[in-house]
């Protein structure tokens, strides 16, 4: 056991404490204390720089929409069946052809340099021997060589259309040829957000810090570039950023092979409702046409067991990921994402579900 969890984590061989060490820059660092992922956040907002935090953990304007991601999570109650026979708990789902361990993904996060300096790599490293998917972001610091070199575990990859479309297709195909297993492609953000937290800081990359795949404009796309960008990926296409559930009829009629229900973790436009609260509609809308995943505010176990109760799926964490990251390295990632597993382990046990299977709407308290 880590970290004080009170049940073993599926698939864990190390001794317990083996991971509560990890040295970073020369120095040890204690991840003993980390009981959850918000003690995640607390040690980050200690060792990151000011600019690179604030990164992170900032939404756009007033912050409602990130505030509204986790409350409405907190305000949904949970409805347990006793005496049912939990002693074996069955995780694992699948996606486009790959069975994964259990439902959460590693969301596409930037610039992981700024906080942690082996960036990419670490995150990569956490996320495979966590066995998770590292969805990893066009906005990486590292060239997806060098990640393909220590995953090993399947990545997907984010992407922003680009106004230049020769890039943007050769950077598909690299993806592709590299091993990618799917193709996320951000639909939400035809200009950024209103980050006032960002501009008090003057947010900018550090000296000797770049992304490699940061070149030119970000196209304003439509549904014409989507359906280009269909045309000739030869992975599953999935659209990050549905909100309105005729989006989502939409991504279908054009080919997309899934959605994330995403509002951008609050970071874009302000006082769009929590994804949580979105989930149902579009899970209503899609009838099980294509696999909908979901991200924003997701923190505990429990926020993963309403979200597949709801119809998720799967779930996808970023912020958490980037704390552990910067935290404790690939140690991190690993911790955070086990951390995560095993609380949505408890959290079916005691709400009487064995398999994704019986996880549904009567889960969930009316």
């Amino acid at each position: 056991m880590t970290g004080g969890l009170m049940v073993p984590l599926s698939g864990q061989s190390q001794s317990a404490g083996q991971d509560q060490f990890q040295l970073i820059n020369g120095n040890t660092v204690d991840l003993s204390e980390i009981i959850n992922l918000f003690d995640f956040e607390k040690m980050a907002e200690g060792k990151m720089p000011k600019m690179a935090f604030e990164y992170v953990a900032s939404g756009a304007a007033d912050e409602f929409t990130v505030r509204w991601n986790r409350q409405a999570l907190d305000a949904i109650k949970l409805n347990p069946n006793v005496l049912n026979d939990v002693s074996k708990l069955d995780t694992s789902v699948t996606l486009f052809g790959h069975k994964l361990p259990y439902p959460i993904l590693v969301a596409p996060t930037a610039f992981h340099k700024i906080m942690h300096p082996e960036g990419e790599l670490a995150t990569a490293r956490g996320a495979s021997k966590a066995e998770a998917i590292y969805v990893v972001s066009s906005f990486t610091t590292t060239p997806l060589e060098e990640i393909k070199k220590v995953a090993t575990e399947p990545f997907w990859f984010q992407l922003y259309v680009r106004d230049d479309k020769e890039f943007t297709k050769n950077l598909v195909q690299k993806a592709e040829e590299l091993g990618c297993r799917a193709l996320c492609i951000t639909v939400d953000t035809p200009v950024g957000g209103a980050r006032d937290r960002q501009a008090r800081v003057n947010f900018k990359l550090p000296d000797g810090i770049n992304a490699p795949y940061r070149i030119g404009e970000s196209l304003s796309i439509t549904w014409k570039e989507m359906e280009w960008l269909i045309s000739f990926a030869k992975v599953p296409v999935l659209l990050k950023g549905i909100l309105h559930p005729d989006d989502a009829d939409k991504a279908i009629e054009i080919g997309a092979s899934g959605i994330i229900v995403s509002n951008h973790s609050g970071r874009n436009l302000d006082t769009v409702p929590a994804t949580i609260e979105v989930l149902p509609r579009i899970v209503e809308r899609v009838n099980k046409r294509i696999p909908i995943l979901m991200d924003g505010g997701i923190r505990r176990g429990t926020d993963v067991l309403k979200a597949i109760a709801l119809g998720a799926n799967a779930v996808l964490v970023g912020k958490p990921i980037c704390f552990g990251l910067a935290s404790g390295g690939a140690e991190g990632v690993t911790k955070t994402l086990e951390i995560l597993r095993a609380e949505f382990e408890m959290a079916m046990a005691l709400t009487g579900r064995a398999t994704i299977a019986s996880i549904d709407q009567s889960l969930i308290w009316k």
